[in-house]
Formats: C-alpha cells, sequence, structure tokens
C-alpha cells in the first residue's frame, strides 16, 4: 500500500480505511460539497437556482429560463474585478448570482461618485446594451461574485421572442431609475455634508425586530466609500460619524450604527441641530480614524 501523509490521506482516500505510519486513520464521510473558488456557492443551473423566486429578472417562465441559460456563459470574480469599465462599448449584461458590484463614474479629475451597490439578481449593463452604446458607469467586483454573461446580439434577439422577459427588463430599469433619483435628491438637494450623510443613513436603516423603536444599518464600505456615495471627503465622514456619535445621535457596534436619535437626524437633514466637535478633539479623531473599515 502507498504511503501518504495524513492530510493526503483523507483527502485522497475519504472513505476508505487508511494506514499511516502502520497505524490505522479513523474513517471520515466522503465530502458531499467540492470545494469553491473564493468560498461563494456556485450556482450551474438557472432551473435549479434556489434564489430564482427572489428575484425580479430571473423569476421567468421554465421556457423563458431554458432559453436564456442556452445564452449565457457563467463566470467567477474576486475582490477587485471589474465587469466593465465606464466609456467601454457595451458587449453586453452581467446578470449577477452571488456577491456585491459597486457602480461608480469618475470625472476627468479623478473624483469618484458611487451611485449605487448591486446585489444578487440585477442585471448590469442594461440601458448600454439596449441602447448600443457605451457603458455609463464602472462595475467593480466588492466581495467574490458569480456572474453571467449574455452577448447583445443573443440578449436582444431573446427579449424579442420573450414578452416577459422584456417586462422585466423595463421593471428593473424603473427601479434603478428611482434608486438613482433618491439618491441623487440626497447628493444634490441636501443642505450640509451632514445633512447628505444623515439621509444616507436613514435611508439604509432596519427597524430592530424587538420593536424597541431604534434603527440599524449594515455598512460594509468604508469612509471613504460612504463619502464617494453622498459627494464629500472621507475625512469629512469621519468626522460627522463622530459628531453624530458624541451627540448620542447613533452608537457604532462593530460594523452596525445604531441610530437613537431618528429626529435629530431628520434635523440634521433640515440644516438644524447637532454641534460640531470642538476643533482639536475632531482633528485628533480624524487622524485616528482615518483609515476606518466597517467589515461584516
Amino acid at each position: 500500500m502507498p504511503m501518504f501523509n495524513s492530510e493526503q490521506s483523507r483527502d485522497l482516500l475519504p472513505c476508505h480505511s487508511v494506514r499511516v505510519n502502520n497505524k490505522e486513520l479513523p474513517q471520515l464521510p466522503a465530502r458531499t460539497k467540492p470545494r469553491t473558488p473564493y468560498g461563494i456557492e456556485i450556482i450551474e443551473n438557472c432551473l435549479s437556482c434556489p434564489y430564482r423566486g427572489e428575484r425580479l429578472f430571473c423569476d421567468l417562465p421554465e421556457a423563458s429560463i431554458t432559453a436564456l441559460s442556452a445564452i449565457t456563459s457563467s463566470a467567477l470574480y474576486p475582490k477587485g474585478a471589474r465587469l466593465f469599465v465606464e466609456g467601454q462599448p457595451a458587449r453586453g449584461i452581467f446578470i449577477l448570482c452571488s456577491g456585491r458590484v459597486k457602480l461608480s463614474t469618475s470625472s476627468a479629475l479623478g473624483k469618484t461618485l458611487i451611485l449605487r451597490i448591486a446585489r444578487q439578481g440585477e442585471v448590469l449593463g442594461l440601458p448600454a446594451t439596449l441602447t448600443g452604446t457605451c457603458y455609463e458607469l464602472t462595475a467593480e467586483v466588492i466581495e467574490p461574485a458569480q456572474s453571467k454573461f449574455i452577448l447583445r446580439s443573443a440578449f436582444l434577439a431573446f427579449l424579442k421572442e420573450n414578452g416577459e422577459a422584456a417586462l422585466r427588463v423595463a421593471q428593473q430599469l424603473g427601479e434603478a431609475y428611482h434608486l438613482v433619483i433618491g439618491d441623487m435628491r440626497t447628493i444634490f438637494l441636501s443642505n450640509s455634508a451632514g445633512g447628505k450623510l444623515a439621509q444616507f443613513l436613514l435611508d439604509r436603516a432596519e427597524a430592530f425586530t424587538q420593536g424597541n423603536g431604534e434603527l440599524r444599518v449594515k455598512l460594509t464600505m468604508t469612509h471613504e466609500e460612504i463619502g464617494q456615495m453622498i459627494g464629500s471627503a472621507r475625512e469629512t465622514v469621519t468626522r460627522l460619524l463622530t459628531n453624530f456619535r458624541r451627540n448620542q445621535l447613533l452608537q457604532i457596534r462593530g460594523s452596525t450604527l445604531i441610530i437613537k436619535d431618528k429626529p435629530g437626524l431628520e434635523a440634521i437633514i433640515n440644516s438644524v441641530g447637532c454641534l460640531p466637535l470642538p476643533a482639536e478633539e475632531e482633528d485628533a479623531y480624524v487622524r485616528s480614524q482615518a483609515v476606518h473599515v466597517f467589515e461584516e
């Protein structure tokens, strides 16, 4: 019998007795799930996808899903990968099966604005693919993701043959429109950076299930990324969060912000309330928290 080290033996022969240095290792059950890149669940078949009913575009009749699967190609992407870049001619759409993708635009001077974070089930690159123009945004993976790609010509032909799918596309375009309008209202119509951040937090708040009236916000973005979403500098976000916390508007527990005073944040949106920190205390805190990151 060939000799292996214990780890090799367990990996190669998990269902058979193995002897190492004349000692029999205990049997281990065969693996039921293969190891996957980046540790994410790989969806091989759209018809058997467990999340299909929860996603607008994916919840199509079986015949449409079968036709769609025939023209898709699947790929896995690590954090930091880009699905497409702003200004690139649209090749087709990306259906996000898992993970999250940051959609952003940049100015000629290098200033970046994050429009939103796309999640599972969303169709990315849809407007440019439909109109045959260039992608308006850059799509960057912020956590390992699986996406399915459909070439533009094949996708347009699919829509012509599947009216239900065309309706879902229109619905998703409408949802994206309303999200962008809401974000633009936050960025351009707020009277102050504090108002923008307060609106950002309230828009993403979720009520506690205990019914105690508190709101929570789960964040996985750096202060810089939050700043890019509200049109402010990273240092400003750090200062404002400190300000909110010191004035007991919110608490920070790891990656969760607990909103303690919703009326207080709403007052800031209307440009009243929340006194600033003393300058020396504020500057010291900004320096100490310059690279603070919220993580799940």
